[in-house]
């Protein structure tokens, strides 16, 4: 079983945000808080560590994780760089990674994923109807692959993943979980339906 002192939480919160308007997605407020900060609740009882992949508003992101990472490239080269960044910084065998979109992840979304890991060197969160491969547990021994993947171009996070051993982790008794909150629209929709 893989332990606390072994999980490092990466959530990615480097984008554009060009569907927000261009706004910095991470800290949008949802229940009178940032996604973050809510992404984070998610996290930090059950990692040694919170790391926030951030390549803006870096002093802001600082009040919700251990240590704030920039991306090892310039040019918001997109999720699959987040993922090389968090993996690069990381000081533990895997690394959990969240996006910071996603405000109501499950609370017990790390011990799902180790649990559902089994021989694999990454596990992925499956609602169902469709995977996410920006929330899994990732082994950070992958990361000499991801380096080489990112400097052929590959820029799809779950093309990268196909290359190793994986596997689904079911999450579909909380699928409403995982929605992406990309725009206003999706803001008010999640709001509504959480009173």
């Amino acid at each position: 079983m893989i332990s606390r002192a072994e999980l490092t939480g990466l959530i990615l919160a480097g984008g554009k945000g060009r569907r927000m308007g261009g706004r910095d997605k991470g800290l949008e407020l949802f229940a009178g808080q940032p996604f973050v900060a809510h992404v984070q609740g998610r996290l930090a009882d059950h990692v040694s560590e919170v790391l926030i992949n951030a390549n803006r508003n870096l002093e802001r992101y600082a009040d919700f994780g251990d240590r704030v990472i920039v991306d090892s490239e310039s040019g918001f080269l997109g999720p699959l760089m987040g993922i090389y960044t968090g993996l690069r910084a990381a000081s533990t065998p895997w690394v959990v990674v969240t996006p910071c979109d996603t405000p109501v992840l499950p609370m017990d979304l790390v011990a799902r994923l180790v649990n559902g890991i089994g021989d694999n060197d990454i596990a992925v969160a499956d609602d169902g109807e469709r995977l996410h491969p920006v929330v899994a547990l990732i082994r950070t021994t992958l990361i000499d692959d991801l380096e080489q993947a990112l400097s052929q171009g590959e820029r799809k996070v779950e093309r990268w993943q196909a290359r190793h051993a994986w596997c689904r982790v079911d999450v579909s008794d909380c699928a409403q979980a995982f929605i992406n909150l990309n725009s206003e629209a999706d803001k008010h929709s999640m709001d509504k339906r959480n009173g």
